[in-house]
Formats: structure tokens, C-alpha cells, sequence
């Protein structure tokens, strides 16, 4: 999936000129944790999160009465704390990109760009509701994982074995076992009533599957791996 299918398009802007009051009242009244600072020629200037008015809030000037906090914060303007060299993607970044660059930076939300026009933002939080919605976890599944030699056909061989027994798979991930070079995990959901008839069928196939954390994960390797 791209970020263009699920970036918020309905976007609360403000002007590099916006007191940190204002910006607040904005926050709390739209329910957002990040403001896109657009200037006036209509472009992305930079962004501030609801976290960086928050700290500015718990400023060190204990000594001020609330009016004079008030009034100092009307003063400050947003284009004294935001964040200048944002960090973008386009609308045909792919999630799990938006995933890793999200990761790499440290940062929760992505401004969205469309030949150089800001055109939506997307968060950790949506990217994270995208990937379990992918993943497939819910109630009514059963995870299943199984470990396979880095060999081609190894998941044909696994499919296999469920679609003979006419079980479905809902979702699958794979990824390599870094203690075990040339090993991979595969972790795949399948519907809860399917999941013992899944684990037999599996197993009377010689494939071994893990249904919980094992310290020691050599008992469910292929043999010779170890």
C-alpha cells in the first residue's frame, strides 16, 4: 500500500507568525499532535508537534503567575521552535518505507508532498494500523510460526501442506534468523478453528512449528541445521 491511500488530507495549518497559544488551542481542539507551518507562499516551512508546545509550557519560569505565562506565550511565535528541515515522503512512498524512515529519524509524523505541494501527512500511529491490519492480528486467528532453510520452494512447501488440508492462510511474514545464517522464520495466520487441524497437518508433514517464545529455538530448526 502507498502512503497516498491513507494519508489525512484534512490538514491544520498555521503561519510561521502563530503565537504558541494559538497553536495549542488548535491542538487540543482538532485532537492532533502536529501542526504543518505553511508560509506565505503557500509552502512547507516546518512543523512542530504537540509535544514541543508542551514543553514549552512546562517552561522553568515557575515564578510567573498564569497571566504573565499567558501573555509571555502570546508573544512567542511558532516559527521560533519548529522543526525547519522536515523530513518528507511522496504519495507513492510504500508504508513499510514510511515504516523504516519514521524508525531511522525518530519522528512520528510525515508530511506528505505531490510535485513539491503539501498535499496530507501521515503518523507512526497510521503506519502501525496499516501493518497490523497487513499482519492480520485479530481474535479470531491462530499464529503459527515455522522455520525453513533459505532455499527456494521452502514456501511452496509449507502452503502446500495447508492447502492440501484446506486451510487458509490470512496473513504471512518472513524474515531471517540472525543467530542462524541461511535460516528463516515464517510466521503465518490462519483462522482459530483452523489453527489445531493447522499445527497436525504441519507436524505429520515433518514441520515443526513454535507457538510461543522459546529461549532456545534449535529443537524447531530443519535438520542439520545445528
Amino acid at each position: 500500500m502507498y502512503i497516498g491511500r491513507i494519508m489525512h488530507t484534512d490538514l491544520i495549518t498555521v503561519s510561521p507568525a502563530t503565537s504558541l497559544a494559538h497553536a495549542q488551542e488548535l491542538t487540543e481542539k482538532h485532537s492532533i499532535d502536529h501542526l504543518l507551518v505553511i508560509d506565505d507562499k503557500k509552502k512547507l516551512a516546518g512543523i512542530i508537534s504537540d509535544r514541543d508546545l508542551k514543553r514549552y509550557w512546562a517552561s522553568p519560569a515557575t515564578t510567573l503567575s498564569t497571566h504573565e505565562l499567558n501573555y509571555l506565550l502570546e508573544k512567542v511565535t511558532v516559527d521560533m521552535i519548529m522543526i525547519r528541515s522536515v523530513v518528507t515522503v511522496s504519495t507513492s512512498t510504500t508504508i513499510e518505507r514510511a515504516a523504516y524512515i519514521l524508525q531511522q529519524h525518530r519522528i512520528n509524523a510525515l508530511p506528505v508532498m505531490e510535485n513539491d505541494e503539501l498535499v496530507g501527512i501521515i503518523t507512526s500511529t497510521d503506519v502501525m494500523a496499516v501493518l497490523f491490519e497487513a499482519i492480520g492480528i485479530s481474535d479470531d486467528s491462530a499464529r503459527l510460526g515455522v522455520f525453513v532453510s533459505d532455499n527456494i520452494g521452502q514456501l511452496q512447501k509449507v502452503t502446500g501442506v495447508l492447502e492440501t488440508a484446506g486451510i487458509n492462510i490470512q496473513s504471512l511474514l518472513c524474515w531471517p534468523e540472525r543467530k542462524y545464517p541461511g535460516i528463516s522464520q515464517m510466521v503465518f495466520r490462519v483462522a482459530a478453528q483452523d489453527g489445531d487441524t493447522a499445527i497436525r497437518t504441519l507436524q505429520e508433514n515433518g514441520i515443526k512449528v513454535k507457538l510461543q517464545y522459546e529461549k532456545d529455538i534449535t529443537p524447531f530448526l530443519p535438520e542439520g541445521t545445528v
